[in-house]
């Protein structure tokens, strides 16, 4: 495989795996004047939908025979690897782990050896590491070490190579290191002192992209010629502000497709020649262009695009210029395109607001698919569920937001609903549609769900993403505000019953909400947010390496900033909460540390305000474990059904 893709950048505080959801007993919503009882489903109903997610994309998802996809999945409430049969039945299990998730990397390009990935370091540590799972069961840590931070990155041409990167020489650096495919015997392919990120590799082996970030508003790409040695060399000399990035080498190993900001508000790719060095335009549209890449022979080019926070693929047929029409496939996202060996077949996702991802292949001679998966629990009627609407509000400077509205069934002026205005991670993600246990559990049980994408979100352009830059905590959060307030104003929203949700730094937003708008809203679910940044921005875990530099960019440097975050750090401000919150915590967070949210429990109690605390001995940034999500859901369930509906 060509991509080298080690680590991303940014997003370095974006909410991870799962929120969660929760149970309540079972009754009929709601549904308005003459219109149909719909049923309502319990938190441990709409977690026994499993995740299903393909191989990566830089690995081999097919089996050398054809007759396998190597899949993850969550079936038995904990991630594993599986081979899904191509000609449909039941998924065989490949690792069987019951408490740190494994997720499926790849097959070897010749035989029935996998590739997966393991949290080392215990749940929630994110310290993975790349194992081998031999055809005889037995495994193999290639990425030994207490303290490394490894990925896999793809397959030479001939399979006998493959590429990992790791910070077992620094912590703070990742190499790319080179591994036998029979051998195991590794060696450093490049040595990361640059401060880069390795960016994909060309078909041929001689060509490796790096990402270099220099501030949250520009990043550079240089290339490394492998055969040749010497130094990296900078392919994107342009002013600051712009943003580079690397998407793939052309299949014939002749361009490097790169993304850039350059030219205007969006994300576009551009073909820089590796002979001669010319740049060209390759691909742009309305909106960020989220990736592009090849089948094996270059025959199929697969491109998408961040359409208003949905997702619209493109699978075009190089040969006659003409996309690739999939026939039997539901409305929704299409994404994890994956060739078979030979380009007759690829197997792929799609995912919608009502379902959660399922696995189809299809044949693409015909473009007539099969769906091989059927993800969401046989118990929830889907009709019941709620499809989302894009909305826009107003907030101050002019500024409109966008958001992600979810409204429930039977909700109106006659039978008001209860709301949450929910935030994203980031700083810098971004709301999607797409399937959400969490949302959708609550929408079910009657609550409204406003996924506001404040200034500073990813998406709209990069004028909106740097609105926010040094000043978190005070536009973006009266966007938030406004969000509030926007569905206060709508007539089937009853305007004393609004909260305000989020994790990771959506969890900031929803503390500083309590802290700084005191009464804006009912109440608070704080899902491990930063608390003091004072703490948390001097206590970045090593392998996060260069992107401190774009975070310290963004949020500002705690040696000459630290008067600022103390400032818009809730914990500092506690005194002024007087309305409940909840806080959800993962004791193995290295992104959020347990001591965020347990001096501000305790500061709040302080206040005689009531504040939940569940906290997971075996979680991190996220959740992980089915149960664990459960236990979340219900007491976000709980928690505002007391203190938004007033129901106790």
């Amino acid at each position: 495989m060509r991509t080298l893709s080690l680590v991303s950048v940014l997003a370095l505080l974006a909410a991870a795996p799962a929120l969660a959801g929760s149970p309540m007993p079972p009754s009929e919503a709601t549904a308005g004047p003459q219109a149909p009882a719909r049923p309502t489903y319990s938190a441990a109903q709409f977690f026994e939908t499993t995740s299903y997610s393909m191989a990566s994309g830089q690995g081999v998802a097919f089996s050398p025979d054809g007759q396998s996809l190597l899949i993850s999945s969550d079936s038995t409430g904990v991630f594993n690897a599986y081979a899904l049969p191509v000609a449909g039945g039941v998924p065989q299990p490949l690792t069987a782990s019951d408490g740190v998730a494994h997720f499926a990397a790849s097959y070897f390009p010749n035989d029935g050896r996998i590739l997966y990935t393991a949290d080392a370091g215990g749940g929630g540590s994110e310290l993975t590491h790349v194992y081998v799972r031999a055809e005889d069961g037995s495994v193999r840590d290639l990425t030994p070490g207490a303290n490394v931070k490894a990925s896999f990155s793809g397959f030479s041409r001939d399979g006998k190579t493959l590429y990992l990167g790791s910070n077992a020489r620094d912590p703070s650096a990742f190499d790319v290191i080179a591994v036998d495919a029979t051998t195991y015997e590794s060696r450093i392919l490049f040595e990361n002192t640059g401060g880069f990120f390795p960016g994909p590799m060309s078909d041929d082996g001689r060509w490796l992209a790096l990402i270099r970030n220099i501030s949250s508003a520009k990043s550079d790409v240089y290339l490394l010629d492998l055969q040749a040695g010497g130094a990296p060399v900078l392919i994107t000399p342009t002013p600051d502000n712009v943003a580079h990035s690397a998407f793939d080498f052309t299949p014939d190993s002749a361009a490097l497709v790169y993304a850039t900001n350059q030219h205007g508000e969006f994300t576009e790719a551009w073909r820089h020649d590796l002979a001669t060095g010319e740049k060209t335009p390759y691909l742009k549209a309305d909106w960020d262009l989220m990736f592009v890449n090849y089948s094996p022979s270059g025959r199929y080019r697969v491109s998408a695009i961040n359409a208003d926070a949905s997702t619209r693929l493109t699978l075009l047929d190089t040969t006659t210029n003409q996309p690739v029409a999939l026939t039997g496939i539901p409305d929704g996202d299409v994404g994890a395109v994956r060739f078979n060996r030979d380009e007759s077949r690829i197997a792929f996702t799609v995912a919608s607001d009502t379902s959660p991802a399922d696995v189809f292949v299809a044949d693409l001679a015909t473009g007539q698919a099969r769906r091989l998966t059927t993800a969401l629990n046989p118990a929830i009627d889907e009709n019941a569920l709620v499809e989302a609407t894009i909305v826009r509000y107003p907030a101050e400077g002019g500024v409109m937001v966008p958001a992600v509205l979810y409204r429930p069934h039977g909700a109106s002026a006659a039978n008001p609903a209860p709301a949450i205005v929910l935030v994203h991670g980031g700083p810098g993600g971004q709301t999607r549609r797409g399937y959400s246990a969490m949302v959708q559990h609550l929408v079910n049980h009657g609550y409204a769900v406003l996924g506001a994408n404040n200034r500073g979100s990813s998406g709209y352009g990069k004028t909106f993403f740097h609105m926010d830059d040094k000043a978190h905590g005070e536009a973006d959060l009266r966007d938030i505000v406004a969000g509030g307030q926007w569905l206060r104003d709508q007539d089937w929203v009853a305007d004393d019953q609004v909260a305000v949700m989020g994790g990771s730094y959506g969890g900031y937003i929803t503390a500083a909400a309590l802290a700084f708008h005191p009464t804006a809203f009912e109440a608070g679910v704080n899902i491990f947010g930063v608390t003091n940044w004072v703490r948390t921005l001097q206590s970045i875990p090593a392998w996060w390496g260069a992107n401190r530099i774009a975070l310290y960019d963004e949020m500002g440097d705690p040696a000459t900033d630290a008067e600022r975050h103390r400032a818009i750090s809730p914990l500092f401000h506690a005194a002024n909460i007087v309305r409940p919150m909840l806080v959800v915590q993962g004791a193995n967070d290295p992104r959020v540390l347990q001591v965020e949210s347990d001096e501000l429990v305790a500061a709040i109690r302080a206040n005689d305000v009531p504040v939940d605390y569940v906290l997971f001995p075996d979680e991190g940034h996220g959740f992980l474990r089915r149960e664990n999500r459960i236990t979340a859901q219900e007491a976000y369930l709980k928690f505002l059904d007391r203190y938004v509906r007033k129901l106790d």
